[in-house]
């Protein structure tokens, strides 16, 4: 468990690196990027739309305000436009991490493990509890492009991939864009709940999960179960 660990924790400070270093520049700011929808608002409801997809996209290189952009769909497009927008901004994102990964990922696991057994343990593990890592990665940043990422280099069937990351995302995509639409400048209370309701649900979700591994783990004499 610990190579996976260490492999999940190196792509994380990856994708951390971006968002420091955005925010260090300047070159991505809330500021910045609330400018860039409202200014395509005034033009056209596709170039939000579009704004949108094209942020959220970026978000696999570019560490982005994921919920905040999903909010701000529904505030401005409606909740169905909004959340279709968000979703697939997120799925195009995710698609990409996948694809890139699952040719370039192998190469880039080799070397950090210069020894095949563990990078066979590493592959397997995210096998065993891929589908549950999917499930959960909107829990925190960065976790869904770290997800993404190792479901690609451990040859996660497309199938299976595509499945729990859009049973992770489409109602994620929803309710945030839902609340962006029931809520205003006036009355910003419907985002603001739905943004600490699904962050504290998805953390509780994700805590129970690993209290459960740990358990099973430890009953099992330190070895790992298959939940796929």
């Amino acid at each position: 468990m610990k190579h996976l660990i260490i492999t999940a924790l190196t792509l994380a400070a990856l994708f951390a690196s971006t968002f420091v270093l955005t925010r260090i520049t300047g070159l991505v700011t809330a500021e910045g990027i609330e400018w860039a929808v409202r200014s395509a608002s005034e033009i056209s409801v596709v170039y939000v739309a579009l704004a949108i997809v094209a942020l959220l996209a970026l978000d696999i290189v570019i560490a982005m305000p994921t919920l905040t952009l999903a909010i701000m769909a529904g505030y401005f497009l409606g909740s169905l436009l909004g959340a279709a927008s968000a979703a697939v901004g997120m799925t195009i994102a995710g698609l990409t991490g996948y694809g890139f990964c699952r040719f370039y990922g192998p190469g880039l696991l080799a070397s950090i493990y210069r020894n095949p057994s563990k990078l066979e343990e590493v592959q397997k593990l995210f096998n065993t509890h891929g589908a549950v890592v999917l499930l959960m990665c909107r829990a925190m940043p960065i976790l869904p492009e770290v997800a993404c990422c190792m479901a690609g280099a451990s040859r996660m069937p497309i199938g299976r991939f595509v499945l729990y990351y859009m049973v992770a995302t489409l109602p994620y995509a929803c309710i945030a864009a839902y609340a962006g639409a029931r809520s205003s400048l006036e009355d910003p209370t419907p985002a603001i709940g739905a943004a600490i309701a699904m962050t504290l649900s998805l953390w509780i979700a994700w805590l129970l999960f690993l209290r459960r591994h740990r358990r099973v783990m430890s009953a099992n004499g330190g070895k790992t179960f298959d939940i796929n």
